[in-house]
């Protein structure tokens, strides 16, 4: 699914809003908004945000390098708009963010996995205590840390000529990154290594909708977007001896790509007829035209001209240069009913398309350290045809929710990416599975026994499987390659549990001035899933669990402050969001319990 987030609009009135909270793990933050208006129908809306949280990780080794501040986020928005007129609305908005902190968040492999046994054999998970699972027992030598800058305008403009409306969405970002990592924590080195780069994007979308007053209407639309960016990732000096065979005194071994471009055209339309008042049809098309580039190089740097290997302080042992077109035809029929007293009940067929691309390295033969095939360089689009049929009813009042919906998803050429290492620098690799198939069911239900109490219950099904899938590993050397395979045929997608469920309860307790305390429990379930290493044609199995929250939250009449307490993941359960292997085997743990409290106000 897709989480659209819409941030509030400017208004022609007075507003203000404050939130702050501390808690465990050193974390503490705030938020705070203030709303002015400017004249009639038009306003300007201001709002910042600071958020400051140690490590999820626990050092296990002495070392003067430091885990926390992990994440250290200052961010800001301006925005100014509203109505001119009763036909134009519109919106222009600022943003800026700056994040710091430490970027060393995951551990060993091993210590969730102490024996990965052989390449295609998935290894034993081994419990242990949240402390153990989240202690780095490596002693960092070299600082780590990010120092990354966001900014961005965007602008939104609607006219409404009566029979259409005309709206404009357009946006320009740039972001600065500036990354120091201490490199190949996990394996035999200590190494000092740096990631920069800068990006530009732009965005343009022009749409008309129409016929609003009858029983045909729709839009229409085109879509432009362009990413250009300039980047360099340098693993320092002591892997350029796994390429060129000798160090050579070299200070740095990099990656830099640039320009790097990726651009999208696009051209829509979406068609509804009423057959009745209750019962309607949609058809939509888009047509997307994408295209990517690339024009990077794998070097050595020299801190001297003087070195045996090519006489200058930046030597290219390859090129990385691609470019590919790609374009995709993709559609919606959907029909949906308005049940009296009842809700509504829906079905849809739609079909999507993400592009292909290229992977990072160069073509065996192209130079010094190319190591790719063709096939592994190059990864084809992936595309999707789901079909999805629901009811969302609304009973008794709106005191019983009920939302069901199954579906089918329908994967062709799948993209999957995994760190991949060998003998050489890690990268990311992104290829192709043959197809994969989710079927699922999703049940949801909200009751209100009273008017101080509220029940949650959600179970989802989802068999996520691979239909078409047999990756290889070469175990052996360029020259002497020995190929392993292993059918994936059957097994589990990434992060797809076959049961998940949550359940969760609300009282309210109604005070004498007015105001009222609600005290919430909301508990998550899992059933095992997986997580897969292409890289040893494995999946790193994680267990089943639970998740539970408690909040205890003061209101004042009218809502005008409150104050909260909060724990989240009351039993402590450690759960694995990443893991691979190779030379900086890695797995990476999410949030263990955290706790404090919240406060806040508006007027």
């Amino acid at each position: 699914g897709v989480i659209n987030v819409i941030s509030a609009r400017p208004k022609d009135k007075f507003e203000a809003s404050g939130d702050a909270r501390y808690g465990n793990l050193n974390s503490y933050g705030g938020t705070a908004m203030v709303n002015i208006p400017v004249g009639e129908g038009l306003g300007v809306r201001a709002a910042v945000n600071y958020d400051q949280q140690d490590s999820n990780l626990l050092k296990g080794a002495p070392s003067p390098i430091k885990l926390s501040p992990f994440r250290k986020v200052f961010s800001s928005r301006l925005s100014f708009g509203g109505s001119l007129g009763d036909n134009f609305d519109f919106v222009i908005r600022g943003d800026y963010t700056q994040s710091k902190g430490a970027t060393t968040n995951a551990i060993p492999l091993s210590t969730f996995f102490p024996d990965l046994g052989a390449i295609a054999i998935d290894p034993v998970y081994v419990d242990s205590s949240s402390r153990n699972q989240r202690t780095l027992r490596i002693a960092e030598a070299f600082p780590h840390g990010r120092n990354n800058k966001n900014w961005g305008v965007m602008g939104e403009f609607t006219y409404d000529f009566g029979p259409a409306a005309l709206t404009y969405v357009g946006s320009h970002r740039e972001s600065d990154r500036n990354d120091t990592r201490n490199l190949l924590l996990f394996g035999a080195l200590n190494n000092p290594a740096f990631f920069v780069g800068d990006f530009k994007q732009d965005s343009h979308e022009l749409r008309a909708s129409f016929g609003k007053d009858g029983p045909l209407h729709g839009q229409v639309g085109a879509y432009y977007f362009k990413e250009k960016s300039f980047i360099e990732f340098n693993i320092g000096n002591p892997l350029s001896g796994i390429v060129a065979g000798n160090n050579f005194n070299a200070v740095g071994f990099a990656f830099p790509q640039g320009p790097t471009i990726a651009e999208s055209k696009a051209a829509f339309g979406q068609l509804t007829y009423d057959i009745t008042e209750d019962l309607h049809i949609t058809a939509g098309i888009r047509h997307t035209r994408d295209f990517k580039s690339r024009d990077g190089a794998t070097v050595l740097d020299f801190n001297t001209v003087a070195n045996s290997f090519c006489g200058t302080i930046r030597c290219v042992l390859n090129e990385n240069i691609a470019a590919r077109k790609f374009r995709k035809t993709t559609w919606k029929v959907g029909i949906d009913y308005d049940a009296p007293g009842l809700g509504l009940v829906y079905a849809t067929v739609s079909t999507g398309y993400k592009a292909g691309g290229f992977n990072d390295g160069c073509i065996t033969g192209q130079g010094v350290g190319c190591s790719r095939t063709v096939d592994e360089l190059f990864y084809n689009p992936e595309t999707i045809t789901a079909y999805e049929a629901g009811v969302k009813f609304r009973l008794m009042d709106n005191a019983l929710r009920l939302n069901v919906s199954a579906f089918h998803y329908d994967y062709s050429s799948l993209q999957l990416s995994t760190i991949v290492t060998g003998n050489g620098p890690p990268a990311t690799l992104t290829r192709n599975a043959g197809s994969a198939k989710v079927d699922g069911i999703e049940f949801e239900t909200l009751i209100s026994p009273s008017d101080n109490d509220r029940v949650e219950f959600a179970i989802n099904y989802t068999n996520a499987r691979y239909d078409d899938f047999v990756p290889s590993v070469n175990v052996g050397t360029a020259a002497a390659p020995i190929i392993v395979f292993r059918d994936f045929k059957g097994l589990q997608l990434d992060h797809a549990p076959k049961w998940s469920a949550a359940a969760g309860y609300t009282h309210t307790f109604p005070l004498g001035n007015g105001g009222k305390v609600d005290a919430a429990v909301r508990t998550r379930l899992s059933s095992e899933f997986f997580l897969q290493d292409l890289n040893r044609l494995a999946q790193y199995h994680q267990p089943a669990f639970t998740k539970t929250d408690l909040t205890l939250t003061y209101n004042a009449p009218e809502d005008r402050f409150y104050i909260q307490g909060f724990v989240k993941n009351l039993e402590n359960e450690i759960t694995l969001a990443s893991a691979s292997s190779g030379l900086a085997a890695a797995a990476t743990p999410e949030e263990p319990r955290t706790y404090g409290i919240r406060a806040g106000f508006k007027f």
